[in-house]
């Protein structure tokens, strides 16, 4: 075969992970979204310490690349205080609605990093975050077609902060 159409590597490639995209919009997090990065941050030292000692490279760089990431995340993060104020919506308001099939939802509106939609956790940048905020118990949003009813502004429960 010629040496042409075979590469000779010396485990660099295993150094260039493309790095993870940072999000353009500020990095507003609760407190609870602040411990979770805290968290993260921990457990990936702990892994990159263990993929030093086994000599796994592929796992490093992928630790490694992940520990920039987060560290960057840490770094422009924003605490926002939960709101006193459970008039107006607004980021770290949990807010119930009433959809248009009758269906009950709560929603704490949180940073980015934290989102976890299936559990009622939403982005602050997310269409129907981004059309909560600012409305009172009463408003109807529209978001791709279906109609939201605010019914219910909450504090957000402590371990939700």
């Amino acid at each position: 075969m010629s040496r042409a159409f075979t590469k000779e590597t010396d485990g660099q490639e295993l150094d260039e992970l493309p790095e993870r995209v940072v999000s353009t919009h500020r990095n507003l997090v609760t407190a609870r979204g602040l411990a979770q990065i805290e968290n993260k941050l921990r457990e990936l030292r702990l892994g990159a310490s263990d993929a030093r000692a086994r000599d796994d490279r592929a796992e490093l760089a992928r630790l490694e690349r992940e520990l920039r990431y987060w560290a960057q995340r840490l770094g422009s993060a924003e605490l926002v205080p939960s709101p006193e104020d459970t008039q107006t919506v607004r980021f770290g308001s949990q807010v119930t609605v009433l959809d248009d099939q009758g269906h009950e939802r709560r929603y704490l509106i949180v940073g980015e990093d934290e989102a976890e939609p299936r559990d009622g956790f939403i982005s602050y940048v997310s269409p129907l975050a981004q059309s909560l905020i600012g409305c009172v118990v009463g408003d109807a949003v529209s978001i791709s077609g279906h109609e939201f009813e605010i019914v219910a502004i909450h504090q957000p429960a402590a371990e939700n902060a």
